[in-house]
């Protein structure tokens, strides 16, 4: 989910909890206090789970040869170019 998606839902929900709240409290203050703690319950989730996503992660292959991790069975053992030597001729 992109971080502006979440912020939407994120207040969309937040906004919700505060009417629901005042409406079972009747406390203006109880529903602040409430809200401000769903809002740090909700923070705290999303961190876990871009973590958890990061975590899980697999490099690309591309990523792994610029960071010199290459597969055993995919490593090539031919330069890159042939070499010549000076007693070669053309």
């Amino acid at each position: 989910m992109r971080f502006p998606n979440f912020l939407v839902g994120m207040f969309g929900v937040l906004i919700a909890f505060g009417i629901a709240t005042y409406l079972m409290t009747g406390s203006f203050w109880a529903t602040i206090a409430q809200t401000l703690a769903c809002a740090v319950v909700i923070q705290v989730g999303y961190f876990v789970a871009v973590l958890f996503l990061v975590a899980r992660e697999k490099p690309k292959p591309s990523e792994r040869k610029q960071s010199g991790q290459i597969d055993a069975g995919v490593a090539n053992t031919q330069p890159p170019f042939k070499s010549i030597t000076p007693t070669e001729t053309h």
